[in-house]
């Protein structure tokens, strides 16, 4: 059994891991910290898990984590650098869902997430947990870095054009929609339901936190720089990210068929037929990515829909597919819910 800690499991990333590793057949919970909810028994802030997850939230200072195989880190961006380095000492493997460990660029993470980095040194030697790109990186590393929700979609739509060599990598534009569980679960007045609900917009068009993520993962299978314009939007879901992304082609190829020839492999991306519009719904609660490729008018742009959970294959659920690769298991083990409809 994988002997699997959680720091932060009060948010959605952290119950969403909960919800997913509680089923898991080689998972032991050993430890779920929050210093504000300690003593509080999981099952009493998330019913869903009664009967499932029978431990009590512990102070982190109090927690078991070395005692870990694994610990995951559900927390806000700077929490997992300042603990990290001593878990990998006492021979923890750690998997951070936040950003502390993405971008490799030091100052330029240190000028997107305006804090300096705890830990640089580890920065190099973290892997980046994209499975469908960095799997066998992923089986020999000790600390992973998660992906984020709109990088992951993005990249996976992306990939096979830039691969294939028949990207224009001055133009390209991830135009990305969101759920507003990926604000978290904190009190926000543009995340209040009063707010959200019957409502749509773009943000941060200036600049997002995923916009270097994305670039930098491009960029080092292009080879060479890219251009990539990212606009978010909010949208009046709880789950999901649709991911409409453009590409300008600079020679003639099969979109359906490369596509198709790329991910045949992989259990956790879905390519639609010919014609197809996946929809946020037809993820919702699974690990998985759905992806449809067009050619609109027969011209030179591809667009590219890709949908997944934000909560699931954008976080949790992808963090459980790469544990399941730390511990040469099988990748899909514990991750082969069916999404739910309606």
């Amino acid at each position: 059994m994988v002997k699997v800690g959680i720091v932060g499991g009060t948010g959605y990333t952290g119950v969403e891991l909960l919800r997913l590793l509680a089923q898991h057949p080689d998972v032991e919970l050993v430890a779920i910290t929050s210093r504000k909810e300690a003593g509080m028994a999981v099952s009493d802030m998330f019913p869903n898990l009664r009967g499932r997850v029978g431990l009590k939230f512990v102070d982190p200072v109090d927690a078991p984590l070395k005692s870990c195989d694994v610990v995951f880190f559900a927390t806000p961006n700077g929490i997992a650098m300042q603990q990290t380095r001593e878990l990998l000492d006492a021979g923890v493997r750690v998997i951070d869902l936040a950003a502390d460990f993405r971008i490799k660029d030091v100052a330029l993470w240190e000028k997107w997430y305006g804090m300096p980095h705890a830990c640089p040194d580890l920065i190099a030697e973290a892997v980046y947990g994209l499975p469908e790109l960095n799997r066998e990186h992923i089986r020999k590393a000790r600390l992973i870095a998660n992906p984020g929700c709109y990088p992951t979609a993005a990249q996976l739509g992306f990939l096979p054009l830039i691969e294939a060599g028949v990207a224009d990598l001055g133009h390209l534009v991830a135009d990305c929609k969101s759920g507003v569980s990926g604000a978290g679960r904190k009190a926000e007045v543009g995340a209040l339901f009063s707010e959200a609900a019957d409502n749509f917009k773009a943000y941060a068009v200036a600049g997002h936190r995923h916009l270097p993520e994305i670039s930098q993962g491009l960029t080092l299978v292009a080879g060479k720089p890219v251009q990539l314009t990212f606009v978010p939007h909010l949208t009046p879901l709880i789950r999901g990210i649709h991911a409409t992304l453009y590409v300008r082609l600079t020679a003639e190829v099969d979109l359906q068929a490369l596509y198709e020839k790329r991910y045949a492999n992989e259990y956790f991306v879905d390519v639609l037929p010919a014609g197809a519009h996946p929809e946020t719904r037809s993820v919702r609660g699974g690990n998985f990515c759905r992806i449809a490729v067009h050619r609109p008018q027969g011209g030179d742009v591809a667009v590219v829909l890709s949908v997944i959970d934000n909560l699931t294959k954008g976080a949790a659920g992808q963090a459980v597919q790469n544990m399941n690769l730390l511990f040469d298991l099988p990748e899909n083990k514990g991750l082969e819910q069916i999404p739910l409809l309606p």
